[in-house]
C-alpha cells in the first residue's frame, strides 16, 4: 500500500477545564451587602421621618370647602324667566329668576289707593281741629250774649217790682218780666253746655293727632306698611344674586310654580374658599392657630404649592354630626381613631391665579415649629365673614315710595 492511501487520524484538541465553582462565602457577603443597604435605607428614612415629624403634622383627609349660597324666592309665584344658568358667573344684585309679579301688582296698587285715603282722613282730623276751635269761639261768645240778656232781664224786673206797690205796673207784666230773666237763665246756661261739649269735641279730636304729623300718624304708618309690604312682594318677584360667584345646581325651570323658600339654584363664590383637614385625635396637640400650612391640590399636583392658615377647629368630630351616629354603649364595640375638622384659610391672591372648586382633594401640611399661638379651643369668636346688601335696597324704594304718595296727599297746609 502506498503512503498517499495511508488513512490520516484527526487531532482531537482538549476539552477546556470547567471553572471552579464559587466560594460559598462570596454569596453570603452579596447578601449581608444588600441587608445592610435596606436597613441603612431603612434608617435613613426613619431618620428623616422623625426628624421632619417633630415640626409637621400633615394629612390627606382635607377637601376645599366654600359658601353654598342657596337662591330661595321670599314670595311665591310661577317662573317666567331663568336669567343665569350652571357655570355661569354672575354679579351681586344680577336678576337670576323672575316670577309672575301680576297678583303683586295688584295689591300694590291697592296698598296705594289705601295710603292715600289714609293720609286725607287724617288731614281731616287735623281740619277738624281748627273747626272745633271756632266754634269754642263762637259758643264763648252765645255766654256773653246770654249774660247781657240776663243781666237786662234782670234790671227790667227789679225795676217793675219796685213799681208793683203803686199800680203802675200790673202783675202780669211783672210775671213777663220773671219769665224773661227765667229764660236768660236758661240762655245762658245752655250757651255754657255748648262751650263746654265744644270743648269735650276738640279734646277727643286732640287726641287722635296731639304729638304726631301727618306721615306719623298710626293711620298713616299702618297704611304705609302696607305699602311696604305690596312693594316687597312686586319687586321680590325678582330674584337677585346676593353674592358674586358662580351657579350651581340649578333645578327651576319655567313654568314651574314655586313657594316661598324652595331651592331654586346654589350660587358659589369662589373667592372664599378654605379648606377642611381632618386630622387625627393625636395630631391637634400641637396644632395652633395661626401657624403656617402647606397644601397641595390633585388638580395642579405637587408643582402648585398653596399657602394657608390655621384659623379655628370644628366643634365636633364628623362621627358626631353624622346623619346616623355611631352607638358606641350597644353591642361589641371597637375603637376608631376619630378625625376633627381644621379650617385652613387660603391666600385670596393664590385664589384669583389657581382657582379651586368646593369639594376637591388637598393634602395639607401644618409646620408646628412654632408653639406661641393659641390653641384651637382659644380661638376668638371672628365677626360675620359674609353679607349683603341687596335686599337693603328693596325696603329702601318701598320707604320711598310710601313718602311720594304721603307727600302727594297731605297738602300744602298739613304738619
Amino acid at each position: 500500500m502506498t503512503e498517499a492511501n495511508t488513512p490520516v487520524t484527526p487531532t482531537v484538541a482538549p476539552a477546556p477545564a470547567a471553572p471552579p465553582p464559587a466560594a460559598p462565602t462570596s454569596k453570603r457577603a452579596k447578601a449581608l451587602k444588600g441587608v445592610a443597604l435596606i436597613v441603612l435605607l431603612g434608617l435613613a428614612y426613619g431618620g428623616y421621618e422623625w426628624y421632619l415629624g417633630r415640626h409637621e403634622e400633615a394629612t390627606d383627609n382635607a377637601y376645599v370647602q366654600g359658601n353654598v349660597v342657596q337662591i330661595t324666592p321670599q314670595v311665591g309665584g310661577t317662573v317666567t324667566a331663568i336669567f343665569a344658568d350652571d357655570t355661569d358667573f354672575v354679579k351681586a344684585g344680577q336678576a337670576l329668576v323672575q316670577l309672575d309679579p301680576a297678583d303683586a301688582k295688584v295689591a300694590l296698587d291697592q296698598a296705594e289707593a289705601n295710603l292715600a285715603q289714609a293720609v286725607r282722613q287724617v288731614r281731616t282730623l287735623y281740619a277738624n281741629n281748627g273747626t272745633l276751635s271756632a266754634q269754642i269761639a263762637v259758643r264763648e261768645s252765645d255766654i256773653t250774649r246770654a249774660r247781657t240778656d240776663l243781666a237786662r232781664a234782670t234790671d227790667d224786673l227789679n225795676r217793675r217790682q219796685a213799681l208793683v206797690g203803686n199800680g203802675a205796673v200790673s202783675k202780669e207784666e211783672l210775671g213777663h218780666a220773671q219769665s224773661q230773666v227765667a229764660a236768660a237763665q236758661n240762655a245762658l246756661s245752655a250757651a255754657q253746655a255748648g262751650v263746654n261739649a265744644a270743648r269735650e269735641q276738640l279734646s277727643s279730636n286732640q287726641t287722635l293727632t296731639e304729638g304726631t304729623r301727618i306721615e306719623s300718624h298710626p293711620s298713616v304708618l299702618a297704611a304705609s306698611a302696607r305699602l311696604r309690604e305690596a312693594y316687597l312682594a312686586v319687586h321680590r318677584a325678582a330674584l337677585p344674586a346676593p353674592v358674586d360667584g358662580y351657579v350651581a345646581k340649578r333645578t327651576v325651570q319655567l313654568g314651574q310654580r314655586v313657594q316661598a323658600g324652595a331651592p331654586l339654584m346654589s350660587l358659589i363664590p369662589l373667592n372664599q374658599l378654605w379648606v377642611d383637614a381632618n386630622f387625627k385625635e393625636v395630631q391637634l396637640r400641637n396644632i395652633r392657630i395661626g401657624q403656617p400650612v402647606k397644601l397641595t391640590s390633585d388638580v395642579y399636583g405637587t408643582r402648585l404649592e398653596y399657602k394657608g392658615t390655621v384659623v379655628g377647629m370644628g366643634a365636633g368630630t364628623g362621627a358626631a354630626f353624622a346623619l346616623l351616629p355611631a352607638q358606641n354603649a350597644t353591642g361589641n364595640w371597637i375603637k376608631v381613631v376619630q378625625r376633627v375638622p381644621v379650617r385652613i384659610a387660603l391666600d385670596a391672591q393664590q385664589l384669583v391665579s389657581n382657582p379651586l372648586r368646593v369639594g376637591l382633594s388637598m393634602e395639607a401640611s401644618v409646620d408646628i415649629t412654632d408653639q406661641s399661638g393659641k390653641s384651637l379651643s382659644e380661638a376668638p369668636h371672628p365677626t360675620s365673614a359674609v353679607q349683603t346688601e341687596v335686599y337693603a335696597s328693596m325696603d329702601k324704594g318701598a320707604l320711598e315710595a310710601a313718602q311720594k304718595i304721603i307727600a302727594a296727599n297731605a297738602g300744602r297746609g298739613g304738619k
